[in-house]
């Protein structure tokens, strides 16, 4: 489900106060994505305000989603995981190691943990977050996730 923000700073109601406005100095990048494991949620920042919002899936019980800031390592338009049977992971943004933020057939699982540790998201926000990272470079990207 794609939540957007208009470019004349309409509000952005998705119930999580405390993501809007700019992105925290920290984090300063062209790009940057927040991931709250708490609330389920991405906010996308570009150039330092908020454009995007999108349910995600975490890790479920049993399995880890680092928390920290990380600058994207690799992307790749369809890679498949040779650690879980080769499921699809289209539009990969891997950020640490083996973890990728990452588009998902289970879109009804999104708003909840039920990932082996990646951030899933529905496809089409996936192919939004991926294309707005490969034109403004990994470089100029930051990936925060927080509890």
């Amino acid at each position: 489900m794609r939540r957007c923000l208009s470019a004349l700073g309409l509000t952005f109601a998705i119930g999580i106060a405390g993501f809007l406005g700019a992105a925290p100095q920290s984090a300063r990048a062209d790009v940057v994505a927040r991931i709250n494991l708490s609330t389920q949620q991405m906010v996308v920042y570009v150039d330092g305000r908020a454009r995007y919002g999108w349910d995600v899936s975490t890790a479920r019980r049993g399995y880890v989603t680092p928390v920290g800031s990380y600058r994207p390592t690799r992307m790749h338009r369809m890679w498949y995981s040779r650690k879980y049977d080769m499921a699809p992971m289209p539009n990969s943004v891997f950020f640490r190691g083996g973890y990728a933020i990452h588009g998902t057939p289970h879109v009804r699982s999104l708003g909840r943990p039920a990932s082996h540790g990646c951030v899933r998201l529905a496809p089409e926000n996936a192919r939004t977050l991926y294309q707005l990272i490969a034109a403004r470079g990994m470089n100029n990207t930051r990936v925060v996730i927080t509890r």
